[in-house]
């Protein structure tokens, strides 16, 4: 009798989206149907961490955006930079990302536009918490949906303690911190 492997929720779901058994939600008839995805209501959102600990992909697909027509563009950024820091420059001590996911690019005296590496991005949420309490909150979390694998109860949504995520209409993915998708750059 061969001995049977013990399957954790993560692998499970990663087989599942490699037959396609999500990303989208079954009829009772067994027929599928398109609809919804799950998203992060930046409105709701408490900046906990847990999206960067509970997905059951690898990396989380929640991944932090720059609204950018609300983003100051500081020299002193407080979603970029640790509180207390001594020096304003790109050092890694200085910088409040774990992962460095947040490219800091010079405009023009004093001016910084602030870029997120979504490949770096683990959704933990420092720099947003950072920049809601100390800066003008531009940076918000939203669930990417190109890396989603759209789980029928999502284990981020099961933790989260504000009660922040929702299933939303598939044609409108995206819950904007302002409303308006034009000013967060991908």
């Amino acid at each position: 009798m061969s001995e049977l492997k013990k399957i954790d929720r993560r692998d499970f779901m990663r087989g599942a989206a490699a037959a396609g058994f999500v990303g989208a939600t079954w009829a009772a008839s067994g027929e599928k149907t398109e609809g919804t995805v799950w998203q992060l209501d930046p409105s709701k959102c408490t900046q906990c961490g847990r999206c960067a600990t509970h997905c059951v992909l690898p990396t989380s697909a929640v991944k932090c955006l720059n609204q950018f027509n609300i983003c100051g563009y500081c020299d002193l950024c407080f979603g970029y930079l640790q509180p207390g820091s001594r020096n304003r420059d790109t050092g890694a001590e200085n910088q409040l990302c774990p992962t460095a996911a947040i490219k800091r690019t010079y405009i023009e005296a004093p001016y910084y536009e602030y870029l997120i590496d979504e490949d770096r991005c683990i959704g933990c949420a420092k720099c947003v918490n950072a920049c809601m309490v100390f800066g003008n909150a531009s940076f918000y979390l939203q669930i990417r949906q190109d890396i989603c694998i759209n789980c029928n109860e999502c284990s981020i949504a099961k933790a989260c303690p504000s009660d922040s995520f929702s299933e939303v209409p598939a044609s409108k993915p995206y819950i904007y911190l302002t409303g308006d998708e034009s000013t967060t750059k991908p």
